[in-house]
């Protein structure tokens, strides 16, 4: 699909990182996604299928078909599926904003931290409608990295969170895309449109999370832009240090961080 550069990076240990994210938070942020047997669905932007593997086994009976522009992450995605026995999904290669499928070829459609690296997500979201039946929906997950906050408080770790989000806006991209939800369904023609805000609170009780979301899919995600925002002078190489050590330290006996996703679900009149 026509998209910002991906400021991640195509390495395996985002791959990895996407995976321990996808697994972290299935129960926050897909406990109530379930589309009926029968039903067509599209997942726009798999990726190398971290949200697909969740969607189909919570949908079992659905007809999924998942796209995404990059040959090598669909080859990926496809192996993690058939690795896991999934049987009702289908993969095909195609750009978001010209995809071939005829109008309202599909019952359903989900996104999945797409948009926030897309330059234009308004014109994304109505160009899916149109692949809408009426009465369908669309669901969309984001997050928004100004939503991070935590103890012990650090302004070298919130600079080092800004670097990324730079970075992102630099790439045409947009982190804090997630509280735009709600303005980006109506513009887009949707109704109805509901967003949830999804918070993953951590401390020390919750060890899974500890390690799943705060050590491994949040602060490797900042950690990984660490060339990027050295490279531009965001930040001298020791405060950018201090910054990433603060953020683990979150992830100690008295840490605590907080982070919140948004889940979008709008109606096709």
């Amino acid at each position: 699909m026509v998209r910002a550069e991906y400021v991640h990076g195509y390495t395996e240990r985002e791959a990895e990182r996407l995976s321990d994210q996808a697994r972290t938070l299935t129960a926050l942020l897909h406990h109530d996604t379930q589309y009926p047997a029968g039903s067509r669905v599209l997942e726009a932007g798999c990726g190398t299928g971290a949200q697909t593997v969740i969607l189909a086994k919570n949908s079992p009976g659905a007809r999924i078909t998942s796209i995404d522009i990059s040959p090598a992450s669909l080859l990926r995605a496809e192996e993690r599926v058939r690795s896991e026995g999934i049987t009702n999904v289908m993969f095909q290669e195609g750009d978001l904003f010209s995809l071939p499928f005829a109008p309202q070829s599909f019952d359903h459609v989900f996104v999945c931290f797409v948009l926030e690296h897309l330059p234009d997500p308004r014109r994304a979201l109505a160009s899916l409608r149109s692949l809408i039946r009426p009465g369908g929906t669309l669901t969309v997950i984001e997050g928004d990295h100004g939503s991070a906050y935590f103890h012990p408080d650090s302004p070298a770790a919130h600079r080092a969170i800004q670097c990324l989000v730079d970075l992102q806006k630099e790439a045409g991209g947009n982190a804090l895309i997630g509280r735009e939800l709600y303005p980006l369904f109506v513009a887009a023609g949707y109704a109805d449109v509901q967003v949830s805000p999804r918070m993953v609170y951590v401390d020390a009780s919750r060890p899974t999370l500890v390690e799943g979301f705060t050590r491994q899919t949040f602060t490797a995600m900042v950690e990984g832009v660490k060339d990027a925002a050295l490279g531009r002078g965001m930040m001298t190489g020791e405060d950018w240090d201090r910054g990433i050590a603060d953020l683990y330290r979150t992830c100690t006996s008295d840490g605590v961080f907080c982070y919140t996703f948004f889940k979008g679900i709008g109606k096709v009149p």
